[in-house]
């Protein structure tokens, strides 16, 4: 997939700053997570709106994704995080300054990042903390049963258009399901490690993550500056949904804010 596509294109993409930068050691940069079973296509708007403020802005294809369903099923979370670190360290060899932006499960490995590496920022979009699960001895019988569960609905976004041409797979591997428990677990137990600036965004129709965990992801972390953000007219995957615009705009400015 093209690294440089337009704002359908799935893949991966490196958006470079717009406008007058110093120098590449002095810009600012930003990674851009995306969420299970989705791409990179879910947090471009938000990337596009930080690289008009200056920001370059990295998404990476995270492992398992943007290929086939049984290609995400044989992956494991320290993968995902792996993949995170990587595109982290990337940034950082020519950046002084990194922040953080994910979705769902994005912003999942945006606070594992945070709690381990000297972010100056970070935002988290329907981060789910949760899930409403069976416990994972009864996954692993569905897993078993049915490793492959349909999306009944499609995508998690209010926005009809916006939910017809959003790239992602039409099922979701059990396997993968019981991965990101395993991740949220992990995150919960270093909440207390992050510091750095947060912004908390949720949509408040979000039918996959339950929006009560924004509160729960304030208070977990030890950030001096948390600010969180209530898009009532999206769902889940909000970047993209009616609200995306002001999310976008409001990650942008926080960001600029945070220097």
């Amino acid at each position: 997939m093209s690294a440089r596509g337009d704002a359908r294109d799935p893949g991966s993409f490196d958006l470079p700053a717009q406008g007058p930068v110093a120098s590449p050691a002095d810009a600012r940069a930003v990674l851009c997570l995306h969420g299970l079973t989705a791409t990179p296509y879910e947090v471009r708007p938000v990337a596009e709106a930080l690289a008009a403020r200056g920001f370059r802005s990295l998404g990476p294809l995270l492992p398992g994704h943007g290929t086939r369903p049984e290609d995400l099923a044989r992956v494991t979370w320290q993968a995902w995080l792996a993949a995170a670190r990587a595109a982290h360290a990337e940034l950082a060899a020519r950046h002084a300054r990194i922040f953080v932006v994910g979705t769902s499960m994005g912003g999942l490995l945006a606070l594992a990042l945070a709690s381990e590496l000297p972010i100056a920022g970070l935002a988290t979009i329907g981060t789910p903390l949760e899930l409403r699960v069976p416990p994972d001895p009864l996954l692993a019988l569905v897993q078993r049963l049915r490793p492959f569960l349909p999306k009944r609905g499609g995508p998690d976004i209010r926005d009809p258009a916006a939910r017809a041409r959003h790239p992602t797979y039409s099922v979701m591997p059990v396997a993968s399901v019981r991965q990101l428990v395993e991740l949220q677990r992990f995150v919960k137990q270093r909440l207390s490690r992050v510091t750095a600036p947060i912004l908390v965004a949720h949509g408040a129709h979000d039918r996959t993550a339950d929006p009560a965990d924004q509160a729960r992801l304030l208070s977990g972390v030890a950030s001096q500056h948390k600010e969180r953000l209530l898009l009532g007219d999206s769902g889940h995957i909000a970047t993209v949904d009616f609200g995306g615009p002001e999310l976008a705009r409001r990650i942008a400015e926080f960001f600029d804010a945070a220097g």
